[in-house]
């Protein structure tokens, strides 16, 4: 009666039931899927669209829609707004998470008759660039010196001439005669010769130009000279010289009449003597002896 079946399960070793089993999930619970394998009319989504972490649920709808549209369909506001019910506030903040995140790029162009337009491109793929994608223009930076920081700008002529403009390129090339420490280079110059061709423009010698841009200097070393006649040309920009009016001519003196002395003729001249034909007739007789 005291032996004991080896085959019996203990307690210890007692399985709780399937059903009751606290980390194994039912079988049918959560997503299933129902696929069937497109073969026209359908769009690639990528996961990272679909399942972006950060874009609100109207803005992935609202890209996808997008991306299964051919291309020249219009997608502006108002469209997209006619299209959904969602209104145009909701429509345009979705699309400005979409350009954030970049699905989508819009940029102004200039058409052939001479509108602005603005492009938007749809981007299945952020970050990736197509060889048929076309590539903005770099634009172009502001000269910079070594230290890293651009030069001031200077201010600039009503009219630029050619000729005002040389005559300010030659003012500031002698500079350095008046200091060596002023000896510019030839981006520096063209940047600055702008500023003193306005100064000329006002009426302002080119003596006083030299003189407001020589004077005072600092005595330790100039290691921008360029940043230095800059800030001068704007802080010291004299004002625009006063405007005159046209004047008027003087007006014509009117000779009294005189008796010519030799054909008894009347003409005018300030003063007594021979008119024009007989001063003519002198000269000719005096020529022939």
């Amino acid at each position: 009666m005291d032996t004991q079946n080896p085959n019996a399960l203990t307690h210890a070793h007692t399985r709780v039931a399937a059903k009751k089993h606290p980390n194994r999930r039912h079988p049918h619970s959560g997503l299933v899927h129902d696929n069937a394998r497109h073969t026209t009319r359908f769009t690639v989504i990528g996961n990272h669209l679909a399942q972006h972490p950060e874009l609100s649920l109207l803005a992935i709808g609202l890209s996808v829609h997008i991306q299964s549209l051919p291309a020249g369909a219009r997608i502006d506001i108002k469209s997209l707004a006619a299209r959904f019910p969602e209104g145009t506030t909701r429509i345009a903040a979705a699309l400005r998470e979409l350009e954030a995140h970049g699905y989508l790029r819009r940029t102004r162009e200039r058409v052939p008759d001479g509108r602005i337009i603005t492009r938007t491109t749809s981007c299945n793929q952020p970050g990736h660039s197509g060889p048929d994608t076309p590539r903005p223009t770099p634009r172009k930076r502001p000269r910079q010196q070594p230290g890293g920081k651009p030069l001031p700008a200077v201010p600039r002529p009503a009219f630029p001439a050619p000729a005002l403009l040389q005559q300010a390129t030659d003012l500031l090339s002698r500079l350095r005669r008046e200091d060596p420490r002023l000896l510019l280079s030839a981006c520096d110059t063209a940047h600055l010769a702008p500023g003193v061709a306005a100064w000329l423009e006002r009426d302002v010698s080119p003596a006083a130009v030299r003189h407001a841009l020589t004077t005072d200097l600092p005595p330790e070393p100039l290691h921008r000279p360029a940043a230095l006649l800059a800030h001068r040309l704007t802080a010291q920009l004299p004002p625009p010289p006063p405007f005159a009016p046209p004047q008027a001519p003087p007006p014509s003196t009117r000779h009294p009449l005189q008796t010519c002395d030799g054909c008894d003729r009347a003409f005018r001249a300030p003063k007594p003597g021979h008119c024009r034909d007989c001063r003519a007739s002198r000269t000719e007789l005096l020529e022939a002896a």
